[in-house]
């Protein structure tokens, strides 16, 4: 059981933050084979934005960022689903998005006025989608039902007979229906069984976790791996052995090695001359990498994606805090391993070839270690309060950290698009 915030984050009820800094997060939403359909992308420049109340700043700020930071880069190519006001809607604000790329999500607050719904025409004729946000049926919404391509709904503010109304209303559009805070498998289980056809939540890092079982046979092999890895120097000849026994782990590691994420100038072919070349640090960076790949196979590629950006942001933020980047890297990838393997951390730790305070930090722990995951953790839920009160008690740079998490996830999609 993780630590709470509170005692990791002196002053978490406190609103001032870091004043000037963009965020940028992102949220994934799931297709019923738990593929990533789009990304529902959440900005703040600073602390007016996320607490005045102020729609219209907040989406001017959201537009503006989108423009800064570049659409594809924050999804990897798929739909940006992006909260839209009247003024951004009727003011042709967001004529700076791509309409291929985007989904305008119109906020439950919007009123839908014989000008909002020509504006939703003309959007629709321009080629962008439209989504209605936390919707609850009124008939004043018909006109918005008949432009919308996505419905969105919140499961924490519906109840189920609500839902089914709603559904019954609609009945044979062509509207893809999306459930909102599915946070667990249950709820995630009910959705599909209401009609639901793609999920936004965390529910696919929160799979039921199997009682009473041990490690599997394969994922203890690579854990052997890991713990050759930590060793310092690596001894090539028994690690090359071992990762020799398993094909498939042999070439996922050729195949990063050789791609543009490692930066080779010339191919390698073996994992000796692969050791040799990279040297030992970017080695296992790499096999780790590698290793994560086959511990989730058999679970949805969302959690891989997260676990990589994870190992990424916290090995490249590392020096903020003074902590050992390849430590880092480790945390932050193998903080997803229960989502993987479904099992507890608490029964994953021993196994685990780390140090204990790593482990500690991997149970979620309040210790310095845990600092940099505790951050993303909360910005991927864009809890932007909370990281400003992180940043403050631990003397961060904010905007260095954004740097981070948006290389982080460049390089991410490239380690996804090598593992393919």
């Amino acid at each position: 059981m993780a630590t709470p915030l509170a005692s990791i984050v002196p002053g978490v009820g406190s609103s001032t933050a870091t004043a000037g800094v963009r965020y940028v997060a992102r949220q994934p939403i799931l297709d019923l084979r738990s593929r990533v359909h789009g990304y529902e992308l959440l900005f703040r420049s600073g602390p007016e934005t996320a607490f005045s109340g102020d729609g219209n700043l907040a989406t001017r700020t959201m537009l503006d960022n989108t423009v800064l930071f570049g659409l594809e880069k924050l999804t990897g190519g798929l739909p940006a689903f992006v909260n839209c006001t009247l003024e951004s809607l009727t003011g042709q604000l967001v004529d700076v998005l791509p309409p291929s790329m985007t989904v305008l999500e119109i906020l439950e607050t919007v009123e839908p006025t014989p000008v909002l719904i020509d504006a939703c025409r003309e959007l629709k004729i321009a080629g962008y989608r439209l989504a209605l946000d936390d919707f609850v049926w009124e008939p004043r919404f018909e006109p918005l039902v008949e432009l919308a391509d996505y419905i969105k709904v919140d499961f924490v503010l519906t109840d189920a007979a609500e839902r089914e109304r709603l559904m019954a209303r609609l009945g044979s559009r062509a509207i893809a229906m999306v459930a909102e805070k599915i946070e667990t498998q249950q709820e995630y289980q009910q959705a599909r069984g209401e009609g639901f056809t793609l999920f936004q939540g965390y529910f696919f890092c929160r799979p039921v976790l199997l009682k009473s079982q041990k490690i599997p046979p394969n994922s203890l092999f690579y854990i052997e791996i890991l713990q050759m890895l930590q060793k310092s120097p690596i001894e090539l000849h028994k690690l090359s052995k071992l990762v020799k026994r398993d094909a498939s782990l042999t070439y996922r590691l050729l195949r990063l090695v050789n791609s543009p994420i490692c930066a080779m100038r010339q191919e390698v072919a073996s994992i000796e001359t692969a050791l040799i070349a990279v040297g030992e640090d970017a080695f296992r960076r790499i096999a780790t990498l590698a290793i994560t790949s086959e511990l989730n196979s058999s679970q949805p590629t969302e959690v891989l994606r997260m676990s990589f950006v994870r190992g990424r942001f916290c090995e490249l933020a590392a020096s903020l805090c003074g902590q050992h980047p390849t430590e880092q890297y480790l945390l932050g990838m193998l903080s997803l391993l229960p989502a993987m393997l479904r099992l507890s951390m608490d029964e994953l730790v021993p196994a685990l070839p780390l140090r204990d305070t790593i482990r500690e930090a991997l149970q979620g722990k309040a210790i310095p270690e845990r600092t940099l995951l505790f951050w993303l953790e909360c910005h991927e839920l864009g809890e932007w309060e909370k990281c400003d009160c992180l940043v403050r008690s631990h003397g961060l740079d904010q905007a260095a950290l954004v740097q981070c998490y948006e290389d982080a996830l460049v390089w991410a999609e490239a380690a996804i698009h090598t593992n393919a």
